[in-house]
């Protein structure tokens, strides 16, 4: 059984797509008052929709629209249609709560089953998993595809460094499923224990977060694999596996036979070409009890102009570069921590793991990245190193900062998200 969908060009895709397109807007309009309310007074009705250039006559929906909605925002079904329920994490307010019908779960298992699929993961495969259950739609997310794909899922959820490195051993697990932040985490724990040539792992999946090309060389190589697989995931858009990489690595599949991407100009909101970076809105294409549309997701990232050379008709978008929440400016100058991921994976003699902290002193603001020095380093360099990386930060960020290279596996680990950016600019001056 294959999980890849049937058309076999551009166009047989963009067909569905709006037959699609024109049911979800017919479906929204229907079942949701809130979308009734704002179609009305965007001046759309659902007759109105006959092709994919009609997505940009219809209003945007926010995170700010789910919490204002709570706890069920976005419900274009009956309630007892509802079986299942998940919700993103309440950082600035209520929690964002998504409803589930047994279709849209289906649904979510088959895409699920196509990122596996696509990664080369068959049923004789054993599926180890390490991300949260719960609310969260991780864990639940990566389980439910393994099965619905036929595979071992052995699932062990975040942290507990030890229970995963006996799994790894004894049940000879071949997948890892985790985030990046946790794959640096169990890829530095195997090579600590020496475990390599005792576990069987030939591949990790791992996304929810966005990740450097350094830190995703080191777990490759701590896990002694050739090759790892970036995965997205917005517990809004079902929750992960809406898109994989393929073995060709040029940029993330997604499943456009399940939702449109756009991309837009956070400030302006106006539509993006293809390779120009922007922010991810996305307008699903079959789900049910929470249908999206346009929905800003504050993810930063472009699409891909050319097709895949692995011959597939499904469009690509690129990695994750940080959130539009997550710039932070620095003597005028806009920064996305992304952009440090790349420049500071361009120098061989540091490790994957860096803070960035902005400090207030003498009126001015001041910019230090703390970064491991690579494995083997050793203090010597450091002075020639930091002075590269701050050459390189004047030239390709337009901005002065001071580099601090310290021990290798001094800066703290995780089993969920890293924190890389923290701002002290409203505590007091520094002296």
């Amino acid at each position: 059984m294959t999980f890849m969908p049937d058309f076999n060009s551009a166009g047989e895709l963009y067909a569905e797509q709006v037959e699609r397109l024109k049911w979800t807007i017919r479906h929204a309009y229907e079942g949701s008052s809130f979308y009734r309310k704002r179609l009305d007074e965007a001046g759309v009705a659902p007759g109105d929709i006959r092709s994919l250039d009609d997505l940009q006559r219809l209003p945007f929906t926010t995170a700010q629209d789910l919490q204002a909605d709570y706890p069920f925002p976005l419900l274009s079904v009956p309630l007892e249609r509802v079986v299942r329920i998940h919700a993103s994490s309440g950082t600035t307010g209520k929690r964002k709560v998504l409803c589930y019908t047994e279709k849209d779960i289906n649904d979510w298992a088959d895409m699920f089953a196509r990122c596996y699929e696509m990664a080369g993961v068959n049923r004789k495969d054993r599926v180890q998993i390490g991300v949260g259950y719960g609310l969260w739609t991780a864990g639940v997310g990566f389980q439910l595809g393994c099965e619905r794909l036929g595979a071992m899922a052995v699932p062990v959820g975040p942290g507990n460094r030890d229970m995963h490195c006996e799994m790894m051993v004894d049940l000879q697990s071949t997948v890892f499923c985790c985030t990046a932040s946790m794959g640096l985490l169990m890829a530095e724990e195997v090579h600590r224990r020496g475990l390599i040539d005792k576990i069987a792992v030939r591949k990790v999946i791992f996304g929810a977060e966005r990740h450097s090309a350094a830190m995703r060389r080191k777990i490759e190589a701590y896990f002694g694999i050739e090759e790892s697989f970036d995965i997205p995931g917005l517990t809004e858009l079902y929750g992960p596996g809406t898109g994989l990489e393929c073995h060709k690595h040029e940029g993330i599949h997604y499943w456009a036979d399940y939702y449109l991407l756009e991309i837009v100009d956070p400030e302006t909101l106006d539509p993006l070409p293809p390779g120009k970076t922007g922010e991810m809105v996305v307008t699903t294409l079959r789900k049910e009890a929470c249908p999206l549309i346009r929905y800003r997701t504050r993810d930063l990232t472009h699409i891909k102009p050319a097709p895949c050379s692995c011959g597939s008709v499904l469009p690509m978008h690129g990695p994750l570069l940080g959130r539009t929440d997550d710039m932070f400016i620095i003597r005028g100058v806009n920064i996305y921590p992304g952009q440090i991921d790349r420049l500071l994976s361009e120098e061989g003699k540091i490790g994957s793991e860096y803070q960035v902290v902005l400090r207030r002193a003498d009126g001015r603001d001041h910019l230090l990245i703390r970064v491991e020095r690579a494995e083997a380093g050793t203090p010597s360099e450091d002075a020639a190193v930091a002075a590269r990386l701050e050459d390189a930060m004047r030239r390709h960020l337009l901005v002065r900062g001071r580099i601090e290279l310290v021990d290798y596996g001094t800066l703290p680990r995780t089993e969920r998200k890293s924190r890389r950016v923290f701002d002290e600019r409203d505590a007091p001056e520094m002296p």
